[in-house]
């Protein structure tokens, strides 16, 4: 089965790194690819790996070519525990292979974007289908991915940093296979590379103050008024006290005795804390306003359910 290539993050160098598409053996018969994809959750942008399954579910409505055009595939189908290969979009060796048929894909929408959500990204929203598909029984990455994936982190040439966004080594024949005549290198970069740029909790916008509910029952609205009030403090308190850590351990890290190394490391964990704390509230923000007290209508019936 051919699995698309995607950017991974490397927390231990900071810097995304490409793992090559590669063709994986499937774990068993009538199992197809999910691939993973790179959506924004409200705070950052997450990854949500791929997965083994009888049926694709969602993967972010990313166009990733040969038969992963968004949603579902057309690469290939099952019959009778024997793969079918899409010649439209796959590039089989016909010598070897003769499971195959022919269908062209049409009315398929061509973009370089390659992540849902945020700004200016795809706006694809999982189907009662795809949320069926990623709850039934399905499996991980098998163990010659796992090593693709550790072989393609292993190699200076596939960060971000060092191929800006051109890998010379795009897809392989088979898994780990990265120094054989089959290895294709990428024509051209999806995008102008840009650094990550360390995030610190200094760096992030005010939270905005919380603001009174309009109607309802005044009791419970001066309820719910004093909780956001709570949580806001609670935020700021938080806020502050990553902001002043932070900066002590800048302080530190201007001293003599300090090294590269542990400055890179630093500056990592302070992006990944900032990031987390600023999920955390959001996920308590949120759940907060499920919980604001329903709006009273002037006609004084209960409103619609």
């Amino acid at each position: 089965m051919w699995v698309p290539g995607y950017w991974a993050w490397d927390p231990d160098f900071g810097d995304y790194y490409w793992v090559p598409g590669t063709w994986v053996l499937a774990p068993m018969p009538g199992y197809l690819w999910t691939p993973g994809y790179w959506a924004w959750n409200g705070t950052g942008f997450f990854f949500t790996a791929g997965y083994w399954g009888p049926v694709v579910g969602f993967y972010g409505g990313i166009n990733y070519g040969f038969g992963y055009f968004g949603h579902g595939y057309e690469g290939g189908r099952w019959e009778h525990n024997q793969f079918y290969y899409n010649t439209a979009v796959n590039n089989v060796n016909f010598t070897n292979i003769h499971n195959t048929y022919n269908t062209v894909i049409n009315n398929v929408t061509v973009n370089r974007v390659s992540y849902n959500g945020g700004p200016g990204g795809i706006s694809a929203r999982p189907t009662p289908q795809d949320v069926q598909a990623r709850n039934e029984r399905h499996l991980p990455p098998v163990a010659t991915q796992t090593q693709h994936m550790d072989t393609a982190r292993a190699n200076p040439q596939l960060r971000a940093s060092y191929n800006q966004g051109k890998p010379l080594i795009a897809a392989t024949d088979k898994p780990n296979s990265f120094k054989s005549d089959n290895v294709v290198a990428a024509e051209i970069a999806g995008a102008p590379y840009h650094a990550p740029t360390p995030v610190h909790a200094k760096d992030l916008p005010p939270h905005p103050r919380p603001t009174a509910p309009s109607g309802g029952n005044a009791e419970q609205t001066q309820k719910y008024q004093q909780q956001q009030q709570e949580l806001y403090a609670k935020h700021e308190k938080e806020h502050q006290q990553l902001m002043e850590q932070q900066e002590a351990e800048h302080q530190k890290a201007t001293q003599p005795h300090a090294g590269q190394h542990q400055t890179q490391e630093m500056e990592l964990r302070h992006q990944q804390q900032t990031q987390q704390m600023e999920a955390h509230h959001y996920q308590q923000q949120q759940l907060q306003m499920h919980q604001a007290p329903p709006q009273q209508s002037h006609s004084g019936q209960k409103p619609a359910k």
